[in-house]
């Protein structure tokens, strides 16, 4: 009941802030907006820049979905020109979810036919749902491309270790080891961000750290 009461107040945070500026959409553009997990929800009701932004995009593909005539029913350069507007749209739309994944994720569903990705353009919750689809099988084929070079992988390890070290010891050459063991549980792929992030990399560091000290 809670959760229902969260998402009702949220609601009329939302329609609240959105009904000056677009009084004509304000309850259907609410409706797109609450279908977005709640912690983005929350996010977005203290960052005006966010809401500013989620509510654009939600605005520009209601519009898009009642005006599907003038992507289907132009020449063929229009068509190829409208592509390229459907898979902009389409992308921030899939951004919102901050999987870290959504120029993939946003080509996966653009293989669709148009009317599809027009369908995904206008409902949030079958936008959600495919969103969810393609993070698993990247997910998947992430896993099996891991289970084919075992070996490669072990030395890519190696190296990340090798080079996370160096830089680990510049900022804590008392605790290195530990602090190196402890990164390399994470995934590769957020290795590589430590490695190329100097700023995140001292966050994690510094949790570590703190780790330790406990």
């Amino acid at each position: 009941m809670d959760e229902e009461e969260d998402v009702e107040t949220i609601g009329e945070q939302l329609y609240s802030r959105i009904y000056p500026k677009h009084e004509e959409y304000a309850g259907k553009l609410t409706g797109m907006l609450l279908e977005l997990p709640g912690s983005v929800l929350s996010k977005m009701l203290q960052d005006d820049a966010m809401l500013t932004a989620a509510v654009e995009k939600a605005l520009r593909a209601l519009q898009v979905a009642q005006e599907p005539s003038k992507v289907t029913c132009k020449e063929e350069d229009d068509v190829s020109a409208s592509s390229d507007s459907l898979g902009e749209q389409l992308f921030e739309l899939v951004d919102v979810y901050n999987t870290g994944h959504s120029q993939k994720i946003t080509g996966m569903l653009l293989e669709q036919h148009k009317e599809a990705v027009l369908n995904l353009l206008s409902d949030p919750r079958l936008l959600e749902e495919q969103v969810n689809l393609a993070l698993k099988t990247l997910k998947e084929q992430n896993v099996e491309e891991t289970d084919v070079s075992d070996s490669s992988d072990a030395d890519d390890t190696e190296k990340l270790g090798e080079r996370l070290f160096s830089l680990v010891e510049e900022l804590d050459p008392l605790h290195a080891n530990d602090i190196t063991g402890m990164l390399l549980e994470m995934e590769p792929a957020a290795l590589r961000q430590l490695l190329s992030d100097h700023r995140m990399l001292q966050v994690a560091v510094q949790k570590a750290q703190a780790a330790l000290d406990n």
